[in-house]
């Protein structure tokens, strides 16, 4: 495409005319000098600027519109023929030119400057004004076809009234048709019904780099390209066997030189006095360099800037195309691909370096398949995709999954460092005609953060079962922020007993949540989803506003302890301690009514900053609760910097106690915690307790109080008024 050049005249800020503020009228001008030599238009060059002045705000108001459309660049292509004859070969490349150079530079957002939309970025302006000129070409090509239609059916007209008029105006119809034939700008050929080139104007000629004389000596029958659509030939039988008056058809033909003439042909079939057929009438459009274009335009929209390898829009298409169950593929195979830690790559070496990593990767990937069947595409950012077409099995592909992962575990050499690269592969294999492709890359993309989340550097196969748990995971995770708000969180309660006496001593709070869906849900099904999405905080607040309300209605003098789990975000929130005293004195109740449940997973890593919230509630006189103790292979000799009151013992040390006699290690390892926590000046709790025996062993080794199934499961609000308080 011919750019125009930067003229020193055209300087000065973006947006602005000679008088700095009409950047459109500028642009319009630069567009008029140098589309007017083009055009077939008896406008004088100053009035085409103003034609074009409009067509130029239009384009500037389309690039910064929000929500962005290339439509009306179909309408200014349009314009560009109708109503300025643009219609020469060489006026697209020209406008196109023009629009990429200088459109970005002198349009100017529209809207007062607090109401206008904000500033394009770079790749932005550029993706949209590459799309502008898709639609420019898009809308220009479309006018020239119907204009050229036009032209070809008032040639055709002229042609069948030449051959059928002779006996009334012989002559004049004879003149009139060769002044046609000869200046028209279409090549036109004349043959008989063997496929003989009776006679060929000018244009034709030019268009195979022949001369008249030469033409007339080939048949159109020998004009057979390895590039022709499966029909144009069955069209053209038809034509000679007079079954078919006329066809159009975009065709290819060899020039002398080797390089291929594509065109618009339009043959029409012309018929004597009697209606039997006795010429085949060409008429042809050279469309070579605006399919050069549309091909040129469509590469880049379908392909990855960086890489070089199809995008996501190409992927999208071929799977498509493969699933459908008209696509003659049995079955396909598809290698999604994450590469693992690449943010950190970029964050701590710069965009560049990591740009440099995935092209280096993609040349690795694609190394791996030479099939040309098989597609190697860059979905985005740092995610890649092989599609497979007829793998012999889930084998030949998780084959390949290996081969991938094998050729990105040398390290890449990027600006004199040695770059190591992990990936995470999801698999999914299986029959076409079956499965939309929006569900194959769902699988396939939860099945990659499968092999992520299990250490990454792997492949996983696409299991049902684990994808209907993601797909129910991200179901609860959508939900849970509204649910709050819904009132559907509720709290369950489970008595703590004294071991010495069997009294009540408290009761833990237990949230639930009534999925108005999936039921009643147990907090290991959407905790966790809390925690991850920060639902947590406020949640947990709910909970202690809850729980503490609910411990003072169940006694009329010394409110019911009650124990409240704290999360980790929780437990690194600025406002817990705030939080924490306002529910107390909201609900009148003293600090040691509330004992705060901390698992030891959470305390670990803690450093005084981070406990520091639990010890200003411990000194307040809160309990804290080191919760599931043992689980998290902590040094013991830190109890005694932990802010603990209590050490809740996990139930998986105390299982072997259920059985009779007891597990010697089980008894070993608990009397050895109670030892220890009693000298460090900690009551001992133990949960899961489900036997008798079970309770009779553990109070014997000196537990201070339990809870499980034996004594109680978890009950509403009421329940547990009813079944604990009044012995409390």
């Amino acid at each position: 495409m011919t750019v125009p050049q930067r003229h020193p005249e055209h300087a000065g800020h973006p947006g602005t005319g000679h008088d700095g503020h009409d950047g459109p009228r500028r642009f319009a001008r630069i567009w008029s000098r140098t589309v007017y030599p083009a055009t077939q238009t008896s406008l004088t060059r100053a009035e085409l600027e103003d034609f074009l002045h409009p067509l130029a705000v239009r384009l500037g108001e389309a690039l910064h519109a929000h929500p962005f459309s290339p439509a009306p660049g179909r309408e200014i292509g349009r314009l560009l023929v109708t109503d300025a004859h643009c219609t020469s070969p060489d006026a697209l490349p020209h406008i196109l030119g023009v629009v990429e150079s200088y459109l970005v530079l002198y349009s100017e957002r529209s809207g007062a400057a607090d109401e206008a939309p904000a500033p394009l970025g770079v790749d932005e302006a550029r993706s949209r004004c590459a799309r502008l000129q898709h639609a420019i070409a898009a809308g220009f090509t479309r006018a020239v076809q119907e204009r050229t239609l036009a032209e070809q059916e008032a040639l055709s007209r002229a042609a069948l009234a030449a051959q059928t008029a002779v006996e009334e105006a012989l002559h004049a119809s004879e003149t009139r048709f060769r002044a046609v034939f000869k200046d028209a700008t279409l090549g036109i050929g004349i043959a008989d019904m063997n496929g003989r080139l009776c006679d060929a104007n000018g244009a034709l000629a030019r268009m195979f780099g022949r001369s008249e004389e030469e033409m007339r000596r080939r048949n159109i029958n020998d004009w057979v390209h390895p590039d022709d659509a499966p029909e144009v030939w069955r069209l053209h039988r038809e034509l000679a066997a007079g079954r078919r008056d006329h066809f159009r058809v975009e065709k290819p033909y060899q020039r002398p030189d080797g390089t291929v003439l594509w065109t618009n042909l339009t043959v029409s079939l012309l018929r004597d006095a009697e209606g039997e057929p006795r010429y085949q009438l060409a008429l042809m459009e050279d469309i070579t360099e605006r399919r050069l274009l549309h091909l040129r335009l469509r590469y880049e929209a379908t392909h990855d800037e960086l890489t070089g390898l199809p995008n996501r829009t190409l992927f999208a298409e071929r799977l498509e195309r493969i699933l459908g169950s008209g696509g003659g593929v049995d079955r396909f195979g598809l290698c999604y691909l994450d590469i693992d830690g690449f943010k950190a790559v970029n964050d701590s070496l710069g965009h560049a370096v990591g740009d440099k990593l995935l092209v280096a990767v993609a040349e690795r990937l694609q190394s791996c398949t030479t099939a040309p069947a098989h597609l190697v595409a860059r979905i985005g950012g740092d995610e890649f995709a092989v599609l497979l077409s007829d793998p012999r099995g889930t084998e030949e592909v998780t084959c390949l999954a290996r081969s991938l992962l094998a050729a990105l575990a040398t390290p890449v050499s990027v600006d004199g460092r040695d770059l190591s690269v992990r990936a995470s592969i999801g698999i999914v294999e299986g029959a076409t005609g079956q499965r939309e492709p929006a569900e194959v890359l769902r699988s396939a993309d939860i099945t990659m953060y499968r092999a992520k989340d299990a250490g990454g550097n792997r492949f996983a196969l696409a299991d049902p079962d684990s994808e209907a748990r993601a797909i129910d995971r991200h179901s609860l995770t959508n939900h849970l922020p509204g649910a709050l708000e819904r009132d559907e969180f509720f709290l369950e309660y489970q008595p703590l007993i004294r071991m010495s006496d069997g009294r009540v001593d408290g009761a833990e709070a237990l949230v639930r949540w009534k999925h108005p869906v999936h039921g009643r849900l147990s907090p290991d099904r959407f905790i966790p989803l809390a925690e991850h999405t920060g639902l947590i905080v406020p949640l947990g607040r709910w909970v202690l506003e809850q729980a503490v309300t609910q411990a003072c209605t169940w006694a009329d003098g010394e409110p019911l302890r009650v124990n409240v789990n704290l999360s980790p975000r929780q437990l690194h929130h600025p406002d817990l301690v705030r939080d924490t005293i306002a529910v107390l004195e909201a609900a009148g109740v003293a600090p040691s009514a509330l004992c705060l449940e901390v698992t030891e997973s959470a305390l670990i890593s803690a450093d005084e900053d981070e406990l520091k919230p639990l010890w200003q509630l411990a000194e307040l006189g809160v309990d804290i609760a080191l919760d599931d103790f043992g689980t998290g292979y902590s040094n013991l000799a830190n109890l005694r910097k932990l802010p603990a009151t209590t050490l809740k013992l996990d139930r998986s040390f105390t299982r072997g106690l259920q059985c009779h006699p007891a597990d010697p290690v089980d008894v070993t390892f608990v009397e050895g915690i109670v030892s220890l926590a009693h000298a460090l000046g900690l009551a001992v709790t133990v949960e899961g307790v489900e036997t008798e025996s079970q309770a009779d062993q553990l109070r014997r080794l000196g537990c201070d109080t339990a809870q499980g199934w034996y004594y109680a499961a978890p009950s509403s609000p009421g329940e547990f008024a009813k079944d604990w308080t009044r012995t409390g």
